[in-house]
């Protein structure tokens, strides 16, 4: 009987202080809200979740849930991370959880919870001396503060790609061109040393031509992709690099890139099985034109600013959780921007390709994703996401002037998804 008394009086003792105490008491969760009006600084928000999986902490991914929200356990850490970052955060009960979670797993709601179990491990393929603002995935990853490692042409030809989970193509030539910049740089300082000190790493590790070694490169890349890796490029790391795989064996070069003349007739020898994402394209033969193929539509389109916009694709996020992940955004509008290779011809990527951004005013494809073997590719066009027409030698981005670009929150969704716990087939 007195053992009864306690009990009963141990569990109003519980009522009361439940009732009387702050709600937050109790939470066991970190909500990072996604959708435009809630989030403060989407960008940094991304480094937050990294950090956590970097803890070994299981975190939730909540696709099509106001803007594809962070789910996170709660600790004092995070909470004072968040603030730091200037991350808006909401603190949720278990009960609350719970509900969210049944109202996403409803077959009716197109939204789904991804576990993200492991951080990937980043490599950014890039020349050692570049400055991290050349290059967008690059500033974003540093402003975000989710640790990447910087590889080049030694470490890829030494197969260290195994290392790493994930890879982004800096804005990289591998067709040994150059960047075809030599019609308006060829007497610039910065283009003579480029030339220079990629002719002389050529030779240290054994090639004629810088072509060959480059070639090289995208073979152990593409043999990564196969092997299981994710593969991230934007701008002209993407047309060069399928060009390059096309033209495997055969010189495409004019003398003024390798010392001597293209192979005649080399258009038609072009092999398009090997690439990741084009077709049928016709290589641009003219040296002194910056550009590389019909692939990219800077010099074709005719976009007013004002208009240059392309949208998301929306996806089953129970069904297609890859191209839902990576379209994860508060808006599916999302701003243009260009670059050497801005955007890419429709006509010209292969059917197994998604096409997941595309401007509707011209048709032009922004935003590409395939599978090759066991790993992913994703194609970005363009250079900077909030610098609309960049050129050499523009002043950097400064992303505390941007916290919740739509532009840079798709790279962000590319770092992040190699990290999803990996499910069965539906069936």
């Amino acid at each position: 009987m007195q053992n009864k008394r306690i009990c009963t009086i141990t569990a109003v003792l519980l009522f009361v202080l439940v009732l009387f105490s702050p709600t937050n008491l109790f939470a066991s969760f970190l909500l990072i809200p996604m959708d435009d009006s809630s989030q403060s600084n989407h960008l940094k928000a991304y480094g937050i979740t990294f950090k956590s999986l970097l803890q070994g902490r299981k975190v939730q991914w909540l696709l099509n849930y106001r803007g594809g929200s962070f789910l996170l356990e709660d600790h004092d850490e995070f909470r004072r991370e968040c603030t730091i970052r200037g991350v808006s955060f909401e603190i949720i009960s278990d009960a609350e959880s719970i509900k969210i979670i049944e109202m996403i797993s409803s077959p009716s709601m197109n939204m789904e919870a991804v576990v993200l179990e492991k951080a990937p491990k980043i490599a950014v393929y890039s020349p050692k001396d570049k400055q991290p603002w050349d290059d967008a995935v690059t500033m974003v990853l540093q402003y975000a503060e989710i640790p990447y490692e910087v590889v080049y042409d030694q470490e890829v030809l030494e197969d260290k790609l195994l290392l790493y989970e994930w890879l982004h193509l800096h804005h990289e030539d591998f067709t040994g061109q150059y960047g075809k910049f030599y019609g308006a740089f060829r007497t610039a300082p910065w283009y003579i040393e480029n030339k220079v000190n990629s002719e002389k790493r050529a030779r240290e590790m054994g090639y004629d031509k810088v072509s060959q070694q480059k070639l090289d490169v995208a073979l152990k890349i593409r043999d990564y992709v196969f092997g299981g890796g994710f593969m991230f490029a934007m701008c002209s790391a993407t047309d060069s690099f399928d060009i390059a795989l096309s033209a495997e064996g055969i010189d495409i070069c004019e003398v003024m890139f390798d010392g001597d003349p293209s192979e005649r007739g080399y258009q038609n020898k072009l092999d398009f099985g090997n690439t990741f994402a084009f077709t049928d394209y016709q290589l641009e033969r003219n040296p002194v034109v910056y550009e590389f193929s019909n692939i990219d539509t800077t010099r074709k389109r005719k976009v007013l600013r004002t208009e240059d916009y392309f949208e998301l694709k929306e996806y089953s996020a129970k069904w297609d959780m890859v191209p839902s992940m990576l379209c994860q955004n508060h808006t599916l509008l999302v701003k243009g921007f260009m670059g050497q290779t801005t955007a890419f011809d429709s006509n010209l990527i292969k059917p197994t390709v998604l096409i997941m951004g595309q401007n509707n005013v011209n048709g032009e494809a922004r935003y590409i994703h395939g599978v090759k073997g066991k790993g992913m590719f994703t194609f970005f066009g363009g250079h900077d996401p909030e610098d609309y027409q960049h050129r050499v030698g523009d002043p950097k981005t400064e992303l505390d002037l941007h916290p919740n670009s739509p532009g840079y929150r798709l790279i962000l969704n590319n770092v992040l998804f190699p990290a999803a716990k990996k499910k069965k087939q539906k069936t």
